[in-house]
């Protein structure tokens, strides 16, 4: 080191000596640490000083473990296990941009040792998964949660991908928001628009200059079908594309092999009955008509909408509307 620290600092480079050096598998000796201090911090003092140092640190409530074989720090706020759950959450967000996705990895990757880091290898191909561009996706959170505690609407531009891959503006919105949703790996913004008088779902991602208003929000329980509030379990469920129609009770034959899928989907209020062909199932779920019909064609091999009726009738519309495209 270029500078020499005070030694009255030893013990706080000792704690940290032993969060980035230590765990139950690499305790370090006094020497070890004492090597530290000086190679790291510019720091000498003796082994008793040491001793003493560790001992100060446990009484004030650090847990550190002593042996023959040296000390270790041998709690951490998060276990490896469980950091490796919230990088691979951040990696798989496709709402984060790479940039910011690769400066959250580091950051949660310090709040472990030199050893965990070792083993985090993702961190360097986040720029190969498919990452948003919109820088905004944080600020836009800092602005929604001020527009919900002042009880204001916002206002943003909502954007679409062009064909150039890059967002352009497609209509400005005036809105009530309430609350901010995980959905499908994408981060949906739900709110009230008073000019076409239904909640909408904004994918985060493709909001760009939003801003507070001055027009005071509209109360959750004025909003028709949410007067006792959010029921985000009937929420999720029942609008598996983020669609904005009310539900409806849809039922539909399957085949028992996607019985598994279906509850993925819709979660564990979706009824089953027994069908006379034992490899099919009937299954009755509350869903936004206008998701079902685009999840009905992705399993269009598997499933047959029984009701209601105009389902029905927009699935056979959009069938004939395909056969037409393919067959010439």
């Amino acid at each position: 080191m270029n500078s020499f620290e005070p030694k009255k600092l030893a013990l706080l480079r000792i704690w940290q000596i032993l969060w980035e050096h230590s765990d139950y598998e690499h305790p370090l000796t006094q020497k070890e640490i004492a090597q530290h201090l000086q190679k790291d911090y510019g720091i000498s003092i003796e082994r008793k000083a040491i001793s003493h140092n560790l001992s100060l640190l446990k009484e004030a409530g650090a847990e550190i473990e002593s042996s023959r074989a040296g000390s270790y720090l041998d709690y951490r706020d998060f276990e490896d296990a469980e950091l490796h759950l919230l990088i691979d959450g951040v990696l798989c967000s496709r709402h984060i941009t790479a940039k910011r996705s690769a400066d959250l990895i580091e950051r949660l990757c310090k709040l472990s040792n030199k050893y965990f880091r070792s083993h985090v290898k993702n961190i360097y191909s986040v720029g190969d998964w498919s990452k948003t561009e919109n820088p905004a996706l944080f600020y836009n959170i800092e602005m929604i949660d001020a527009a919900i505690e002042q009880k204001c609407r916002i206002g943003y531009d909502y954007n679409k991908i062009g064909i150039d891959k890059k967002l352009h503006k497609s209509s400005y919105q005036v809105v009530t928001p309430y609350r901010m949703l995980l959905h499908n790996q994408r981060y949906y913004l739900m709110a009230y628009s008073e000019y076409w008088g239904n909640m909408v779902f904004h994918r985060l991602d493709r909001i760009t200059n939003m801003r507070l208003t001055e027009e005071k929000a509209t109360p959750l329980s004025a909003v028709p079908g949410y007067e006792n509030g959010l029921d985000y379990k009937k929420l999720a469920t029942s609008m598996p594309y983020m669609y904005s129609d009310k539900p409806e009770r849809i039922t539909f034959l399957a085949d028992v092999a996607i019985v598994d899928q279906i509850v993925d989907w819709f979660g564990d209020d979706v009824r089953f009955a027994k069908c006379p062909d034992e490899g099919k199932v009937e299954a009755t779920v509350t869903a936004s008509p206008n998701a079902m019909k685009h999840w009905a064609m992705q399993y269009i091999n598997h499933v047959e909408i029984k009701s209601p009726q105009s389902l029905v009738e927009q699935i056979k519309d959009n069938l004939r509307k395909a056969v037409e495209k393919y067959s010439g």
